[in-house]
């Protein structure tokens, strides 16, 4: 689907606010302190692959030769990642990975650790429906929404149309990381993101 009409189904399907490069609260420092506090949700799209094209249609899950796969850079990414979080004491609790080999691996690369939980699966489509974004939405959301333990954030390790669904924010580039506050009443806000070479 392309950018435009996507954007246009998230005018219709979100209540999450708009975000911009120039409308999030929280940037550089004030951000990566705020992450040290923990209590957030952090979302981070899967590190490069060779190539960025739709696999869902035909990849098995469990099989890596048919899915895109990290390439060089992004194993770089993903350990430059992790490095950037011990570097800066952000606190990490429990931390999910969709289920495709590019989602964990950057994980474990970044983490050593990772839970793989079909929520954070594309659905097998390329171009989605507005009932199959609301379905993804419905899946994803809950997680946004979810407090980490005391002084803990989650991590989210998984792709760009999941996210896209449950926020209305298309996550670009790859390794890029969305902080994502937990709020009352079903909400939340997106405070910030930090690419991956912007640690």
């Amino acid at each position: 689907m392309m950018k435009l009409q996507l954007y246009s189904l998230a005018l219709v399907l979100f209540s999450t606010s708009l975000y911009s490069e120039e409308g999030q609260k929280l940037h550089g420092d004030e951000l990566v302190q705020r992450m040290q506090q923990g209590g957030l949700i952090l979302y981070i799209r899967h590190a490069s692959t060779e190539k960025d094209y739709a696999d869902q249609v035909s990849s098995d899950v469990n099989d890596g030769s048919t899915q895109r796969v990290l390439s060089e850079k992004g194993w770089h990414e993903a350990v430059h990642i992790g490095n950037a979080f011990r570097f800066h004491g952000i606190p990490v609790g429990k931390v999910y990975s969709s289920e495709y080999f590019r989602a964990w691996q950057t994980a474990w690369l970044a983490f050593g650790e990772y839970e793989k939980n079909s929520d954070f699966n594309f659905l097998p489509t390329e171009e989605y429906s507005e009932e199959e974004m609301a379905v993804m939405k419905k899946r994803v959301t809950p997680y946004l929404l979810e407090k980490p333990a005391t002084g803990k954030n989650t991590v989210i390790v998984a792709h760009d149309d999941p996210f896209e669904a449950a926020t209305g924010i298309y996550p670009e580039p790859q390794g890029v990381c969305f902080v994502v506050e937990p709020g009352p009443d079903g909400e939340f806000t997106v405070l910030g993101h930090i690419h991956p070479d912007g640690w």
